[in-house]
């Protein structure tokens, strides 16, 4: 990799991490490449990114930015998961890490707010907004039902 390639790599990062609301980082020592395609594909599909970094240029791009407190995080084999959503990679990647004990999560932040493993465990337990907008509905949804099963009931009784 030439120095026109690691800068245009460096400036593509910081511009990622910059955009993201929330960074993960974790380390993947002993995954296979199929078990890290499969761990792309899950990111993926909750609307996240995922990258297997070089540390010492993910150290320059992280500087200057909000998270430029995780830097001690890059040592050894490391990836990062990013979103403009604070849940989906915290989900994704706790999800793939109960399943495959080779996905170690370090840690990693949400804004300038440092998040240790337990907090990325807990972020990751708050529902989607898809699942809360159908608790919503069906919250909304159960009086009027109540009361449509009730009329009838009274109705139904009234004829007898």
């Amino acid at each position: 990799m030439n120095r026109d390639e690691k800068k245009q790599l460096l400036d593509e990062l910081h511009d990622l991490v910059e955009g993201s609301e929330v960074v993960v980082i974790a380390h993947y020592k002993g995954l296979t490449v199929s078990e890290v395609s499969e761990l792309r594909k899950a990111v993926r599909e909750v609307g996240a990114g995922f990258k297997v970094t070089k540390n010492r240029i993910t150290k320059l791009a992280l500087k200057g930015t909000k998270y430029e407190g995780l830097i001690d995080l890059f040592k050894g084999p490391t990836a990062i998961a990013y979103a403009s959503d604070p849940i989906s990679p915290c989900k994704a990647c706790v999800n793939f890490a109960k399943d495959n004990e080779k996905l170690v999560i370090l840690g990693g932040a949400m804004g300038e707010h440092a998040l240790d493993v337990n907090e990325i465990k807990r972020l990751a337990s708050i529902p989607s907004m898809d699942e809360l907008r159908a608790k919503i509905i069906g919250l909304l949804q159960a009086p009027g039902s109540q009361l449509a099963r009730v009329t009838k009931a009274y109705s139904e009784k009234e004829a007898a």
